[in-house]
Parts: structure tokens; sequence; C-alpha cells
């Protein structure tokens, strides 16, 4: 098993699986919630714990045959501790609720626990809450982009866990979008938000744990941090190599390509095109009633991005959660990832964004306060508005991520 990792500790040891999840009776790589319950239950033993999740905590099950279950349900069912508080980011605890929609708190019909919600009014947990926890944790599926709620709500229940002297644990899970490439801008602390906290890229190529080490030390986030590791993960790992179900993270992450594409596409919420919400291939597309699908597939073609093709393709949304185009014929592209070694997602956006306004003319709008939110910095949006070109906007990108890579090298914890 992976060595446990403390929030100033330098890089683990680390396990390598098997290649080839296929031949194997069960996953290739553990999350950290089989981890604590294997060989790591002295950490929560005896206490009063609570415990951020949602429907991507999920055990994989110890034989082949048998079905995955919640750390909510192994926990709960444990004499040796006491889970006492259940806390929900985004999306809720069933990870149904669209983006952006108030999450409620209430009470666990299963097992009675009270749940708080960490995406409401305030994104904290309430005071309360923390009464008589012992141990916080955090079980969390996250996606890699720089713009998911996730890693935040992580980072604000640390800060809180920090100033009542309360250990926060974090239970990793790897990033299902690879650990090795870093890309696109890094966000401007001027336009810090809720979707982007931290001075980190678009693809950060990091996994939740690592990201606490990276907030305990290099943005003052003051918390007694242990992380316990992923057990078999690698950096180039696939996310299908990891033997791992795919639970899709949010209702708008059905699979890995939506996730792969998201550190760019997720850019386009900042405007009036649709990224396919409503449909079961959200972020995998981009488009509008009034584009030409073809012929904006052949000026993207046109460019020769490495890794990456774009469709012609038409689709309509149906009750999509950002109300755009409702019931209509889009029309736009589909991105298609034909080596995800070389693709970046964020530079192959930026060339659709270049694109999709020129083609819109007076129909294009954008959501200026949003978009820039997402960007990180308004440098993106006012340079598509003066007609830069694709290599004047993210050519600076690459020492910004280069940069980011030297930082985050002291907080990785796998090979």
């Amino acid at each position: 098993m992976l060595a446990l990792a403390c929030g100033s500790c330098g890089p683990a040891e680390s396990s390598e699986g098997p290649a080839d999840a296929a031949q194997l009776p069960g996953p290739v790589v553990l999350p950290g919630a089989s981890v604590l319950l294997a060989d790591s239950f002295h950490l929560v033993r005896n206490l009063r714990v609570g415990l951020i999740t949602n429907h991507t905590g999920l055990i994989p099950p110890d034989e082949p045959g048998l079905a995955s279950r919640t750390l909510i349900d192994a926990l709960h069912a444990r004499s040796d501790v006491q889970l006492v508080a259940l806390f929900a980011p985004e999306h809720g605890l069933r990870g149904d609720a669209e983006a952006g929609v108030h999450v409620e708190s209430g009470r666990d019909p299963v097992t009675g626990l009270p749940v708080y919600s960490l995406y409401s009014d305030t994104q904290r947990p309430p005071s309360e809450s923390l009464d008589g926890i012992d141990a916080l944790l955090f079980d969390v599926q996250d996606v890699g982009a720089r713009y998911y709620t996730y890693v935040y709500t992580m980072a604000l229940a640390m800060e809180d866990a920090g100033r009542r002297g309360i250990p926060f644990i974090v239970l990793d899970r790897p990033n299902p979008i690879g650990g090795v490439r870093v890309q696109g801008n890094v966000l401007d602390p001027a336009y810090a938000s809720f979707v982007g906290m931290y001075a980190v890229p678009m693809r950060h190529g990091m996994t939740v744990g690592e990201l606490a080490r990276l907030y305990v030390g290099e943005f003052g986030v003051d918390a007694s941090l242990v992380v316990v590791p992923v057990d078999g993960w690698t950096r180039s790992m696939s996310f299908p190599d990891t033997g791992l179900p795919w639970v899709p993270p949010s209702p708008n992450i059905p699979d890995v390509a939506s996730a792969l594409h998201y550190p760019g596409t997720c850019l386009f919420e900042g405007t009036n095109l649709s990224v396919g919400r409503g449909t079961d291939a959200a972020f995998q597309w981009v488009g509008a009633p009034w584009l030409d699908g073809p012929t904006l597939a052949n000026r993207l073609e046109a460019r020769g991005l490495p890794g990456v093709r774009f469709e012609p393709v038409v689709f309509t949304p149906r009750a999509p959660g950002d109300g755009k185009f409702d019931g209509e014929e889009v029309h736009g592209v589909r991105f298609v990832a034909t080596d995800p070694d070389v693709y970046d997602p964020t530079v192959a956006a930026v060339a659709a964004l270049l694109e999709t306004r020129r083609m819109s003319e007076d129909r294009w709008a954008w959501r200026a306060d949003h978009f820039d939110r997402l960007a990180g910095t308004d440098r993106l949006r006012l340079a598509v508005e003066a007609g830069r070109s694709l290599e004047e906007i993210v050519g600076p990108w690459n020492a910004e991520a280069e940069a980011f890579r030297a930082l985050r090298e002291a907080y990785l914890l796998y090979p």
C-alpha cells in the first residue's frame, strides 16, 4: 500500500499496478477510501467523524461480482468509528442537482444522519456542524479542471477545520484525465471565485490530495492535513486503465470523453453558445442554431491542431440546466480526441471561440463576468474581441504552465 502523506511531506512512494485492467479480476487501482478501510483505519478509529462526499464516494468490491458500496455505508456500519455528519458539495449528495442550483441541507433517509449543504447561501460548513467532530474526511471524485467546484469546497472546509483544530483527511482518487499534462492559462488571483480560487492552470494534472497539499504549502490554507493516497495509480494512466467504474461526477459529465474536453469547452459557458447541456454528450460539442456546422468544422480542421478532429453535428438540448436552446436544433462541432497524449483542450477551445465568434457576427454574446471568472482573467475575452490570433493568445500559456509544473513538483504523490 502507499504510505500516508501529510500536508507538508514530500512525495510518497508508490506501488505500480498492472497495466491491463481488462485481464484482472478487480480494479488495478484502489481509491483512498479503500486504503483507509484496509490498512489506515487507525486514523479514524473510535473518533466522531464528518464526511464530505457524494455519489462518487464508492468503494470497489473486494471480490468480482459483488456490488460497490459507499463510504457512508461502510463507516455507518462499523462500531469502531462514529459517523455523525454528512456534507454535500455542488450537485448534492446524490449528484443530481444541476450546476449552480443551491443544495438544501436535510437528513439522509438511509442513515438518518444530518446532511449539511456546502453549496447554498454559503460554501462553508455551518459552525454548528463541526461541533463535537474529531476528524473531517473528504471523499469526492474530481474532474481535473480548475473550474470544478469540488476542490474549493475542500479548500474552504480545510480552512474551517484548521481553525477548529480538527484534522482534515483527504481520501484521494485518480485524476480521470491524467496527471502528466498541465495546460491552459494560470488564474490571476484578482479573478478568484468559487470556480477558481487559486493560481492554477485550467488543466492542472493533480489529484485532490495533491491539490490539498498544494493549498497548504503555497496558498496559505492552514490545516492539519493527512492524505490517504490511491494505491496503484500512476500519472500516465488513462481512467479505463484503473479498472474503476466511471461514475458521472455531475449530471453533465457523463463519461471520460466529456471530462477530457471540459478544461476547454467549459469556457463556452461564458458565452451564449450551447455546450450540449441537456444532451448525452455535454462538453463534447458546442453550437448554436445559427451556425453552419460543416463550415465551422472545416475551419477548425484547417488549423491542424494536434490530437483532435472536429466533426459537424446537429443536437437538440432537452431541459438544459443553462436554459440555452431548449428543444431547438443546434448546429455546431463535436470535439473528438484522436490522441489524448498530445491533445490540448484549452487551445482547441480558444480556436473554437475565435471561429464561432467570427461566424456568429452580431448574434454573438458574452456572459462577460462569468467568462472572466472561468478564464481567470479578462485578457482572454479582450484578446478574442480584439481579433488576436490563436498563437498570440495561447503562446504565453506555455511558460505559465511550465512554471506551475515546477511549483507543483514538491506536492506530487505519484510517479
